[in-house]
């Protein structure tokens, strides 16, 4: 793996773009929640796919397919960040997430399963906890067998399973996620028995759009809030988003809205995660992907202003000063 640019800044987030051979790249994230400081908390984000053949509306990773990488390219996306920060492989975080969520759908790639059985080994880091985002798609259910059975032996305590649904209209889901996948029952039924007393809920994921419905009771139908949390998240500012026309429902973190409100009566506990802004400048949010916007030539407000700094040698953070003339696309 070389990489070859970087675009963020060392106090929120910074994304990693990386030639692994062949003409095959892949980008990956490490992530701060301000003001929390890296002692408490420290998320790295990894790709799983070479891009992603699902195609979501909302995500930029989707537009095109190159294939799976190997446990061997995926740990060395987390080696990477890790050394940089601790190069005795000792971190000292509370809460280090290594999350499989920059490029790709992890039930694709059944060697996400290897990785997490040798994560545990390759770190002294007490703090470390895994974290697996899905749409669940059909055909995955040995996937998510083996899953649940590395969660019991190895994180039986320190795992976070998310499930990504965006919207209980079963008509829209499809058209968001265009896919076969699980159903909500059955992802429910999953989820009760991969669920363990003490342990962390599972997460319901919806990232909020106008006109996207989310309906605290068809949850209630299918998902106990003693088992599931449901995080809430903006749809953030793609280049995908932008095409569809999928605009994204205003979420304030203190003046709760009506979505929210909803679902905190029905009895989930519910995280309102909205993210530093410049997280949307720096590229570095769930569904965005900098080398597919450079590849598009479009523009998207909002999104994508920070310059790569080329060269894996380089400690400079791209700064919010717009990408470079020879790579900016025509606006």
């Amino acid at each position: 793996m070389k990489v070859t640019a970087k675009a963020g800044r060392e106090d929120i987030a910074v994304v990693y773009i990386a030639d692994m051979g062949r003409g095959r790249m892949v980008e990956f994230v490490e992530s701060l929640e301000p003001p929390i400081p890296r002692s408490r908390k420290w998320v790295i984000i990894i790709s799983t796919l070479y891009g992603c053949p699902v195609e979501c509306r909302i995500c930029d990773a989707g537009r095109s397919y190159r294939g799976k990488l190997t446990a061997r390219d995926m740990i060395s996306q987390i080696d990477y960040i890790v050394r940089r920060r601790y190069p005795d492989g000792r971190v000292p975080v509370e809460k280090f997430k290594v999350q499989f969520a920059r490029m790709g759908e992890p039930a694709f790639n059944r060697s996400v399963l290897e990785v997490l059985e040798r994560l545990p080994t390759l770190y002294d880091a007490p703090g470390l906890i895994p974290a697996v985002s899905t749409i669940a798609p059909e055909g995955s259910g040995d996937f998510f067998d083996r899953l649940a059975d590395i969660r019991r032996r190895l994180y039986p305590r320190r795992f976070q399973l998310q499930f990504s649904i965006h919207t209980t209209d079963e008509e829209l889901r499809n058209w968001l996620m265009p896919t076969s996948k699980w159903s909500l029952a059955r992802i429910a039924q999953y989820g009760d028995g991969f669920y363990e007393e003490g342990g962390r809920k599972i997460t319901l994921n919806f990232a909020l759009a106008e006109g996207v419905p989310v309906d605290a009771d068809v949850l209630l139908d299918h998902f106990s809030p003693e088992r599931f949390a449901v995080k809430v998240t903006p749809v953030n500012p793609t280049l995908q988003a932008m095409l569809n026309g999928i605009v994204s429902t205003r979420i304030d973190p203190v003046n709760e809205c009506g979505t929210v409100k909803a679902l905190g009566e029905a009895g989930y506990d519910v995280i309102v995660s909205v993210g530093e802004p410049e997280e949307n400048s720096i590229g570095s949010n769930c569904g965005q992907y900098i080398s597919g916007y450079i590849e598009a030539g479009c523009t998207v407000e909002g999104s994508y202003t920070y310059r790569l700094v080329r060269g894996s040698g380089s400690d400079e953070a791209g700064r919010p000063d717009s990408l470079p003339a020879k790579q900016r696309p025509p606006g």
